[in-house]
């Protein structure tokens, strides 16, 4: 593969981290060529520490550098640094041959890298869920995905901003404050992994965990101009403590600048976990970075020219999948128009049945840990008002939402008989203004805004399926926004296959938002 790094060096990337807090370009992995995604990203970045061109300590100090420079971005909320810069001088103490090892057998090894603050947990470290009622809470173990992440040799050093509980499309809480849009201070980065999309925007590293449960990787990537793949459910473990997030609604992954990252993240973190029952079949047969190198065959993809709630489409989010249309059919795909039926009210009327008793659950699991009733004044009002109506619903209710889900996956198995692909929105609507969608509000102006946000994406997590947004398109205010693939269940190496082919058609990672604003 092509060097990244000629003409840098390792002054230059310590320079670079200061520089940031002047311009947007990510120190010592400016592309050699304007539109080359892998130049700026996690790939990338262990290749450099790998030849020895930068230590972990270097990258990690590098990354803390930028996140200090601008912290009107409020996207990294806790910070895990000591712990990390223990692990870094331990890295860069080694030798070369003793990296050369480390690096073989941990292909990430020396990454920064940043956990979403919501239900996964770092030994040692807290996860306060965006909740007051569990500031301070710190975990006893690491969840399974992390210990996969540490693994790979990702050094985290901190977590990434969500609403609470993840139960808005803003990343906007009362415990942590709002946190901007980096292409544009007014308005939102998108929830729930707004956080995760805000720090690879803004060049703080290339590539962040992230979790969706009705669009909180799609949303945020598509607001921050990047790449957000929802994978299948099951794909990648949620334990140890529960098999499935959100009854199989939520799944983790990362957002990030390229494709290959994406990809690299999923080959590393896949796979069953003890107790593991459900596991999606694959569609690639090595790796899936490997696939991204073959061109897929010519795809049969159906547009969806409405959505099942009969919201209007804006203009800029109409525009995003008309580029995506143009760009797939210069790419010899065929595109129709064409949505199955589908009962809309079953369906959705269990999403939240399911979020609420999941958050429910959780907090009765911190009221056990800490011998007392969550009050009133801890929690969002929003989220009070669910956790309320929580208490209400039955079991069958709860066995009735995972049916009308399963309903709706076989109506979209039928559908993927004739097509390869779906293609969307992600969502009805541009990135909002700040405040739209904050939990802090009466339900009512809430549900008005907040049904605008999840029309398309939500019925993917119903489902299980993979779904994806790629960046297609900014508005006259500068923000992104972008289109939303779907593709059958076990399938990410389809949409991964079509979203490479589309990072080389309409690349996005030269474009750079002016983070001037957000310095102290």
């Amino acid at each position: 593969m092509e060097s990244v790094n000629q003409g840098v060096d390792r002054r230059g990337f310590i320079q670079g981290a200061g520089a940031v807090a002047a311009a947007s370009a990510m120190p010592a992995m400016a592309a050699q060529k304007k539109n080359e995604a892998t130049a700026v990203d996690g790939y990338a970045w262990a290749e450099q520490i790998r030849r020895g061109d930068i230590t972990p300590l270097e990258a990690l100090e590098a990354a803390i550098a930028r996140t200090e420079a601008l912290p009107k971005l409020n996207a990294v909320v806790i910070k895990d640094y000591d712990l990390a810069r223990d692990q870094a001088r331990q890295m860069s103490a080694l030798g070369s041959a003793a990296r050369a090892e480390a690096t073989a057998r941990a292909p990430m090894w020396g990454v920064p890298f940043l956990l979403k603050d919501l239900n996964q947990y770092l030994k040692g470290t807290v996860t306060t869920n965006g909740c007051r009622f569990f500031k301070g809470a710190v975990a006893e173990y690491d969840s399974t995905l992390v210990a996969r992440y540490k693994a790979a040799g990702l050094n985290i050093f901190g977590k990434t901003a969500s609403p609470e509980f993840g139960q808005t499309p803003t990343t906007e809480s009362l415990l942590y404050g709002k946190s901007p849009n980096p292409w544009n201070a007014a308005h939102t980065t998108g929830g729930s992994s707004g956080g995760a999309a805000s720090v690879v925007a803004a060049g703080i590293v290339p590539v962040a965990h992230a979790s969706d449960g009705g669009g909180s990787i799609r949303i945020p990537a598509s607001h921050c101009g990047l790449f957000g793949l929802k994978p299948s459910r099951g794909r990648l473990p949620a334990g140890p403590a529960n098999m499935e997030g959100w009854m199989g609604l939520s799944m983790n992954h990362v957002i990030s600048r390229s494709v290959r990252d994406s990809a690299h993240l999923l080959d590393l973190t896949q796979g069953r976990e003890p107790g593991s029952r459900t596991v999606p079949p694959r569609d690639v047969e090595g790796s899936y970075l490997d696939a991204l190198k073959q061109a897929p065959k010519k795809l049969r993809i159906a547009v969806w020219s409405r959505n099942y709630f009969g919201i209007p489409v804006h203009a800029d989010c109409q525009a995003a999948v008309d580029k995506a249309i143009k760009a797939c059919l210069a790419l010899g795909h065929e595109i129709v128009e064409d949505m199955p039926e589908l009962p809309v009210a079953e369906v959705f009327s269990g999403l939240g049945v399911v979020t609420s008793v999941g958050m429910m659950a959780s907090i009765r699991a911190r009221e056990k840990l800490l011998g007392r009733a969550v009050r009133q004044d801890e929690v969002e009002q929003m989220d009070w008002l669910y956790l309320e109506k929580a208490k209400s619903y039955t079991a069958e209710q709860m066995l009735m939402a995972r049916t009308n889900f399963d309903t709706a996956s076989q109506i979209l198995d039928r559908f993927f008989l004739k097509y390869d692909l779906i293609l969307t929105p992600v969502m009805a609507v541009p990135p909002p203004l700040l405040g739209v969608l904050t939990l802090d509000q009466p339900y009512d102006s809430f549900a008005r805004e907040a049904v605008k946000a999840s029309p398309y994406t939500a019925l993917f997590n119903m489902t299980g399926q993979p779904a994806m947004s790629v960046p297609m398109h900014w508005t006259r205010d500068n923000l992104p926004v972008g289109a939303h693939f779907a593709a059958p269940f076990g399938r990410e190496g389809r949409l991964l296959a079509l979203a490479a082919q589309l990072e080389q058609a309409v690349p996005w990672a030269h474009r750079q938002p002016d983070l001037s604003v957000f310095k102290a």
